[in-house]
């Protein structure tokens, strides 16, 4: 099986963030927190995200933010 590719840009600051928090939220608290908001990606979902095989859409990363108390600029490397 070929090696999987990174796909997105923002999985290293979304454990970033996840990690940082206090206390830091798991993959699988965060897959609620995200549902909370109408969107669904579960913790094995979360889990490719952070490891960047896992294509994020635009609607997710607005979710992934505010879920995580960032901003979008933040996770997608705009802001410091």
């Amino acid at each position: 099986m070929a090696e999987q590719k990174p796909q997105n840009i923002v999985g290293e600051r979304v454990k970033k963030a996840r990690l940082r928090r206090k206390p830091p939220l798991t993959q699988d608290e965060l897959s609620g927190r995200l549902a909370g908001l109408g969107v669904g990606i579960d913790r094995a979902g979360i889990s490719k995200v952070e490891i960047g095989v896992r294509r994020v859409l635009d609607f997710e990363v607005k979710a992934l933010a505010k879920a995580l108390g960032v901003t979008v600029g933040w996770l997608l490397g705009i802001e410091k």
